[in-house]
């Protein structure tokens, strides 16, 4: 039962949510906050560009077909999705939860748990950590671009020019920044990854809750109902399962390698909570950031759940497959 409780860093996300409800920041301690964690995510993104090395890049280079089909999924399946699914229940969901939900499909994949759950799986770990850093990448241009499509088709307004150019300073140039110093401190990264990653999960849980800080005093908890947040649930869930099958089956439709179709499988189906809440906070400037980013901290736990099951399922076929070896006396 263990793979199906929450693990830390979401009790931490609840937490947090916890906190922001009961004690929200407001005023010039909030204006503080919000700088210092502009500051933390730039430190983020700067430590995942020294994180990656030339030679996966170059690695990925080579297995383009493999990175075409996973940035195909997540840039293109997964916002049709959205848009199909989204519509059918357009009049059931609040107007912020639509838009959460829209948003959640144009996110980039996750890095960490992808790269977890391949190497979990007896996945392709280096075409995961490629792949999973490209779909990063694309998503600090593709995501905020699909995002105004998507909110335009939906009857909302677009994502501003002011958006993008936060989402490239902010994001983008620390990510370049640390992908040009990579040769001199990559390594040292690399060894400390236990070290930083406080780092990881406190930027991320720093813009939750001023995230829902904000929302909590525009009266979040009064705007929807446990029927509002269940639908959500269904609505995540359906997609999850949706894409999951779709980039399992499809990988094998298309000749790829069983190790080549678990990166595409956990690459492909992921949405990254630690790149689409800050960029959410650029796109959504002025809005109920909160609740707009409540469908993919669910999205989070769900994809978090399945995903393991998932991975202990390939890992345990691998060695009821494995030839056994005979000794001959």
């Amino acid at each position: 039962m263990r793979r199906f409780l929450p693990d830390t860093f979401t009790l931490l996300l609840v937490l947090t949510v916890a906190l922001a409800s009961q004690l929200p920041i407001s005023g010039a301690p909030a204006a503080w906050f919000s700088v210092a964690t502009k500051v933390a995510i730039a430190v983020l993104f700067f430590l995942h560009g020294a994180r990656l090395s030339r030679d996966v890049v170059v690695a990925g280079i080579l297995h383009w077909r493999l990175h075409i089909v996973i940035l195909a999924v997540t840039f293109g399946v997964f916002p049709l999705l959205g848009l199909g699914i989204g519509f059918a229940v357009k009049d059931m969901l609040p107007p912020t939860l639509f838009i959460g939900f829209l948003y959640l499909c144009t996110l980039p994949s996750t890095v960490q748990s992808s790269i977890a759950f391949t190497s979990m799986a007896g996945g392709n770990v280096p075409a995961a950590i490629c792949a999973a850093s490209a779909s990063n990448l694309a998503g600090m241009i593709l995501t905020p671009l699909l995002c105004g499509l998507l909110l335009q088709a939906g009857g909302h307004s677009g994502v501003s020019m002011d958006a993008v150019l936060q989402i490239f300073t902010q994001l983008l140039l620390p990510f370049i920044a640390g992908q040009i110093l990579q040769p001199w401190i990559g390594d040292w990264v690399r060894a400390r990854k236990k070290l930083l990653m406080p780092i990881d999960r406190g930027s991320i849980l720093m813009v939750v809750y001023g995230a829902f800080s904000e929302a909590v005093i525009e009266g979040v908890w009064h705007n929807f109902s446990l029927g509002d947040l269940g639908l959500v649930v269904v609505l995540d869930m359906a997609l999850l399962a949706f894409v999951l099958a779709f980039t399992m089956f499809g990988s094998r439709a298309l000749g790829f390698s069983r190790e080549d179709e678990i990166t595409i499988t956990f690459c492909g189906s992921k949405k990254s909570l630690a790149s689409g809440v800050p960029m959410a906070n650029a796109i959504f400037a002025g809005q109920p950031v909160g609740a707009i980013v409540l469908p993919i901290m669910l999205f989070h736990q769900i994809q978090l759940m399945a995903c393991a099951v998932i991975a202990q399922r390939y890992a345990r076929k691998a060695v009821e497959d494995a030839p056994v070896a005979v000794s001959v006396k």
